[in-house]
């Protein structure tokens, strides 16, 4: 008698769904994932989900809310295995940058009745509240990164994915260095691979989707961009988007204030 299918859940907390998107956009691939797995839980594909325990969930988003919380660890209980997907998940997101200030302020800004927003203070990464087998980054994620993971999963064996840095893939495609060449502030040499160069290779700097590299240089480089002409301010700015509060970029942003 053949074993069951491997059950795969995906889930959403705060988030734009992105990365959710990416695993649809597989495609052809998808039909290949979909044959050796039984998709049961995934709310942006079906609304027929079928009840716990998973073999692998993919998890989405950052905890926000006191429901959050609650929702997370019902969802490591039933999931044999916990892999974050996105920015969001594995680092707070953009919406972490309410970290720097106070979410309240925010609130009543935002909303004519702020009394009924029930919200945390911080935006937090899945790993600072359970256990997580694998983080994969990106904003949003590659789709040749998810399959290797999960492939990984079938094949019971870790997920190989790179942690060189965003240089690294310019070399690979032949692209001459937008801060080289152009002048153009650029946050490939802290960054991890993952996105082929898509913006150096149409001549943009960096953005920094993938968050920080194994080992950056973050000090280096500040250097030189103050070099190309940034300010202060403009350094700061840089650092805090999608991965402004994992602790290399964190440190990258202190470090432009205190030496600007």
């Amino acid at each position: 008698m053949d074993e069951p299918a491997p059950r795969l859940a995906v889930w959403k907390f705060a988030s734009c769904d992105g990365c959710q998107l990416t695993l649809l956009d597989c495609e052809d691939e998808l039909l290949s994932v979909a044959a050796r797995l039984e998709i049961a839980y995934f709310l942006e594909a079906s609304s027929a989900p079928g009840p716990g325990p998973y073999d692998l969930s993919l998890v989405e988003g950052s905890i926000t809310t006191p429901e959050d919380l609650e929702r997370i660890r019902h969802v490591r209980r039933v999931s044999r295995r916990l892999v974050t997907i996105g920015a969001c998940a594995t680092a707070g997101g953009v919406q972490a940058l309410r970290d720097f200030a106070g979410v309240k302020e925010f609130a009543s800004v935002v909303y004519a009745r702020p009394d009924y927003i029930a919200t945390l203070d911080r935006s937090t990464p899945i790993s600072a509240h359970v256990p997580v087998d694998f983080e994969l980054r990106g904003c949003p994620i590659d789709r040749r990164q998810l399959l290797e993971v999960i492939s990984a999963f079938l094949a019971g064996r870790r997920p190989v994915v790179p942690a060189h840095s965003v240089c690294v893939e310019c070399k690979a495609r032949g692209n001459v260095c937008v801060m080289v060449a152009h002048g153009t502030p650029c946050l490939g040499p802290v960054t991890q691979a993952g996105c082929g160069a898509l913006c150096p290779s149409f001549n943009r700097g960096c953005y920094g989707c993938f968050g920080p590299m194994e080992s950056p240089n973050a000090a280096g480089l500040n250097h030189w961009l103050r070099g190309l002409g940034m300010s202060t301010p403009e350094l700061v700015r840089i650092y805090r988007t999608y991965h402004a509060t994992t602790e290399p970029f964190q440190r990258a942003a202190e470090e432009a204030e205190e030496h600007g």
